[in-house]
């Protein structure tokens, strides 16, 4: 036998450090997390079954067992699933392979961890929270279907090493052994055992057994008490999704999700129904209340758990749901589907497709009917998810209004924190506004604040205000709602009344808007009027199809090469500078002075749409020398 001393990677070490000293609440999940573990490890083997027979190893049943040794002070989780090979069982436990695994950690360091234990299932490193309760904890594993009895032992008491050694194992699976800590050995007695199962396990397929001890009538003497050990199984084992909605209390319907997400908070919503007709299947599907650390990562694991006639096939199917609604958790179980369905075959299955949408059209109303009559409970939902929902406007063009209805927005015209949907600003659109508007920016301080509102100020116009990043990218796929134009303030022309002594001024500026477009040939497409400032001297807009500014300073902190667009200059002639500089203009159409105000005008410009000045320094000088020489006029 040969024994090898290995180091934990670093973030194992980090991991287990704090697992071990901040998580000092719920620490009973623990069992959940290794019954959920011997969970899967069955329902891999099961679908392996299905063309390898060898994997059954002539056994029985499958079946998860607890064992409590109190002499040993020891408690055990066996498992007869897919087991491991030794270079898996490095793999598994020596590293933790997940794109997330710093932020999970800063998340540990920065929050109350204690009331947050979600986020350990979340992770999937479910197996270190075994060191919460033990001091040492040893791993006996043999993969299934090997053809001989060759094991690994993993052993660690988390003080950053861990050992692997060869040894002999009779059966397949799994066994984790816990070496209580000394104050943690109420986890060897049944009551508590039995307890957690019932709550965190109860739904688990397989049947989770234990060894529990009874007084049972002598056969031999009358009268008298005999005490034996008898197999108990402790969980019901029943698929929930499979029975009647009215036999289902919310309390079952909690624990089942919390089962399925790793999550340990309730659930928004509950989505269980069964379709029948063409494709026949049964969903019980979750809206979660808190969104995951990792969503937004690309190893995120998408899709509701997949199982044919009660045989879980897949753990997350991603053919079964659109990405927009990707945080949606849960079953899906159908009838219809071969046993042997693979990842290939699904994506060209028409049962699938069927389902898919089944399931995103029951999601979509189910949404629709939280937000018309929980919308306290709807709001909480869309704070943590509204990001995600809207993907569906660019990813799902058929459904395209169906998502619009369920967006929230502030406004220009509401207090912050009141929230308008599309329809009630299309209710609240003033007489003869034609057009739906919106600005974006990084802040509703700074979006509020911003110049290219004036004009709207005046007229009295109600303005989406759009804060995230994708918000002009979103916008810009729904195009129009309703039959009304939907349109950016920051893009575009604006034509707003103008009255008719702004248009005079114009006529005036004519000449001078010639020499700045000429000075500035190099820097923007057009100078033009502005339909939208009343206050503010200038600003920059995009064409109407153009690319934001938020937009585009995303794409190019990604990496992505963006073709330089140029801006359009937009100038309010009714602002005073304008008439100063005209008549330095006519007096000398090649004064220094005013080559240098053109130039600070477009610096300005940038300013205002968040961009800073193409040469800070001379716009910096600029100033300087116009401060210093109006203080020497007092």
């Amino acid at each position: 036998m040969t024994r090898t001393n290995l180091e934990f990677k670093t973030e194992v070490k980090q991991l287990l450090d704090l697992m071990i000293h901040s998580l000092y609440s719920h620490k009973e999940i623990f069992l959940r997390e290794l019954i959920s573990n011997a969970s899967d490890a069955i329902d891999r083997a099961r679908y392996e079954s299905l063309t390898n027979s060898s994997i059954m190893e002539n056994e029985g049943g499958w079946q998860i067992k607890i064992t409590a040794d109190k002499e040993a002070g020891t408690l055990t989780v066996s498992d007869n699933g897919i087991g491991m090979t030794k270079d898996e069982v490095i793999g598994s436990l020596g590293t933790i392979a997940h794109s997330g695994t710093k932020e999970f950690i800063a998340a540990l360091q920065s929050k109350e961890i204690k009331d947050n234990p979600e986020l350990i299932g979340q992770f999937g490193v479910g197996f270190y929270s075994s060191f919460m309760v033990a001091d040492k904890v040893t791993v006996l594993s043999r993969k299934a279907g090997a053809g001989d009895k060759n094991g690994v032992k993993w052993e660690s008491t988390a003080d950053g090493f861990y050992t692997v050694e060869d040894v002999e194992k009779e059966k397949k699976g799994t066994d984790v052994v816990l070496h209580l800590k000394p104050d943690e050995k109420k986890y060897l007695e049944e009551w508590e055992v039995r307890g957690i199962i019932r709550k965190y396990s109860d739904y688990i397929e397989h049947p989770v057994v234990m060894d529990v001890e009874h007084e049972k009538e002598s056969e031999l003497k009358k009268g008298e008490k005999v005490k034996i050990v008898e197999e108990e199984t402790l969980n019901s084992g029943k698929a929930i999704w499979l029975k009647d909605k009215s036999e289902i209390s919310a309390d079952e319907y909690n624990e089942f999700y919390k089962h399925v997400s790793h999550d340990f908070s309730d659930p928004a919503k509950v989505i269980h129904f069964r379709a029948e007709g063409t494709s026949e299947f049964t969903a019980l599907l979750y809206v979660p209340s808190r969104m995951p650390f990792d969503i937004f990562y690309k190893d995120y694991r998408v899709g509701p758990a997949l199982y044919v006639k009660r045989v879980q096939i897949m753990d997350h199917c991603e053919q079964l749901i659109p990405m927009y609604l990707r945080f949606i958790k849960g079953v899906v179980d159908s009838s219809d589907l071969p046993l042997n369905v693979s990842r290939e075959i699904l994506q060209k299955n028409r049962q699938v497709e069927i389902i898919n949408k089944n399931i995103t059209r029951k999601a979509l109303e189910t949404l629709a009917e939280m937000k018309k009559s929980e919308f306290e409970r709807y709001l909480t939902f869309y704070m943590e998810f509204g990001r995600v929902l809207k993907e569906g406007i660019h990813y799902d063009i058929s459904k395209r209004e169906t998502i619009a209805d369920l967006l929230l927005f502030e406004t220009t015209q509401k207090t912050p924190g009141t929230y308008t949907t599309l329809q009630e600003y299309l209710d609240n659109m003033k007489e003869g506004q034609e057009e739906v508007y919106y600005i974006t920016g990084t802040s509703r301080e700074e979006i509020t604040k911003s110049p290219y509102l004036e004009a709207f100020r005046d007229k009295g116009y109600e303005v989406l205000i759009m804060p995230d990043e994708v918000d002009d990218f979103i916008m810009g796929a729904l195009g129009e709602y309703k039959g009304k134009k939907i349109k950016s303030v920051v893009k575009g022309d604006i034509k707003l009344d103008k009255s008719d002594k702004e248009k005079d001024a114009g006529k005036k500026l004519e000449t001078l808007i010639a020499l700045i477009k000429e000075q500035l040939k190099d820097e923007v497409k057009d100078v033009r009027l502005s339909g939208r400032l009343r206050d503010t001297a200038c600003c920059l807009v995009a064409d109407e199809g153009g690319i934001d500014p938020q937009m585009e300073k995303l794409l190019r902190s990604m990496g992505q090469n963006i073709p330089e667009n140029k801006r359009i200059l937009e100038i309010n002639p009714s602002h005073p500078i304008f008439e100063a500089m005209n008549n330095i203009f006519e007096k000398d159409q090649k004064s220094a002075a005013l080559e240098e105000y053109i130039r600070l005008l477009y610096d300005q410009a940038l300013l205002l749409e968040g961009s800073k000045p193409k040469d800070p320094v001379a716009f910096a000088s600029a100033v300087t020398r116009l401060m210093v020489k109006d203080a020497k006029k007092e």
